[in-house]
């Protein structure tokens, strides 16, 4: 889609992630260097539907499952940004097949803004292993030592019906 010095916002994430408001957790790219490396941002907001509950004095962290799902759909910006296929009835699936190494920092608030960085370490034909952090301020607020992505056309993903095959 483009080079290393551009900025993306909305309309092109949304051209690569199937994603949608309220899960969609990536607001803009600073960077990507396809097949390479990426840096996006997540400005946490108090108006996020996971914040309706919470009392007015209430300052606690952004949940640490959805700061995790925002790095990862981070590196899968970078995992299919030359190749975006955001249709997951009839396209490719991008899976996380598993996450080790993760640690979290300390937690993320309202009014931060998370700076995420994910690095492609390996490709391997359909299947990518990506490491990362997320940043506050320069700070670290989450490291990921591994994520493996991997790909699968989405007609091998849907149950077949008894006595049918995939074939």
């Amino acid at each position: 889609m483009a080079g290393p010095t551009e900025t993306f916002g909305q309309a092109a994430i949304r051209r690569v992630l199937p994603h949608r408001f309220p899960m969609l957790l990536v607001d803009r790219v600073l960077e990507v260097v396809p097949g390479e490396r990426i840096t996006a941002v997540k400005a946490v907001s108090c108006n996020e539907p996971w914040y309706r509950e919470a009392a007015d004095d209430a300052d606690f962290g952004y949940p640490q499952v959805l700061l995790m799902e925002s790095w990862c759909q981070a590196a899968g910006l970078l995992a299919t940004w030359e190749d975006p296929d955001p249709d997951v009835l009839t396209g490719r699936v991008m899976l996380f097949g598993g996450v080790s190494g993760v640690e979290y920092h300390r937690p993320a608030l309202p009014g931060d803004l998370l700076e995420h960085r994910a690095t492609v370490v390996r490709a391997l034909a359909d299947t990518l292993i990506i490491t990362g952090r997320s940043l506050v301020d320069g700070e670290p607020v989450l490291t990921v030592d591994s994520a493996v992505l991997t790909f699968r056309p989405a007609g091998e993903l849907r149950p077949v019906p008894m006595g049918e095959s995939h074939d």
